[in-house]
């Protein structure tokens, strides 16, 4: 029997750092809220602390800790996003609602990735199947 924890999506090496401190589920919250931004981490952040609010303080002061591997700006990771929801059961079109992109973007990301439907099969060995040429 499969595990089902490794089937979900592998992080990329921007999201990685940010997967190993938060979790996965932290690191989506994260990176939908932050993604984008230019962002500075505090080992002692305050209560005015948005990343404090976010995560937590302990997490917080993990991320300022491990900030030398993190990139300057929160990277948006739109297609490990896509596909992290998509493990999660999100249907195709609310992951595009959080992702501000269309359901069309996100049913090409999970296709290029693999985790998307199945294309129609292939019935060329089905003696019932006429040719259409």
């Amino acid at each position: 029997m499969t595990d089902p924890a490794t089937l979900a999506p592998k992080p990329t090496a921007q999201v990685e750092p940010y997967v190993e401190v938060l979790g996965v589920d932290g690191a989506i919250e994260f990176l939908l809220t932050f993604g984008g931004a230019e962002i500075s981490f505090s080992t002692a952040p305050t209560a005015q602390s948005r990343v404090a609010r976010l995560v937590g303080r302990k997490k917080a002061i993990a991320l300022a800790r491990i900030s030398g591997r993190l990139p300057r700006r929160v990277p948006t990771a739109r297609k490990w996003l896509v596909a992290a929801l998509h493990f999660k059961g999100l249907p195709k079109a609310e992951i595009a609602r959080k992702l501000h992109v269309t359901d069309v973007a996100v049913r090409k990301w999970l296709l290029q990735m693999g985790t998307g439907p199945n294309p129609r099969p292939d019935n060329s060995d089905d003696p019932a199947q006429l040719s259409l040429f």
